[in-house]
């Protein structure tokens, strides 16, 4: 991790990876959201370089409809963001 000085001031500032991040939710709930507006919620099972995740128990949400998966793989260049449970 990188540490620097804030471009507004004197603040200091931490950067990190969001692919690291990622790697640290794996075994928790997330929510994806995907470019082309559906909605995944389940267990993070796995990541990799290029961000695909699988995600075990999937709910998709598209529109008003749900519908329920056991397993997804989601494509890493679809994703919008990805959301952890609070």
């Amino acid at each position: 991790m990188k540490r620097g000085k804030a471009a507004s001031g004197n603040q200091d500032v931490q950067v990190v990876k969001p692919l690291s991040l990622v790697y640290k939710q794996v075994g928790s709930t997330v929510t994806v959201y995907l470019k082309s507006g559906e909605k995944y919620t389940g267990q993070l099972a796995k990541v990799d370089n290029y961000m695909n995740l699988i995600i075990e128990d999937a709910v998709e949400e598209s529109g008003n409809k749900t519908t329920r998966y056991g397993r997804v793989l989601i494509r890493g260049n679809n994703i919008l963001l990805i959301k952890t449970a609070v």
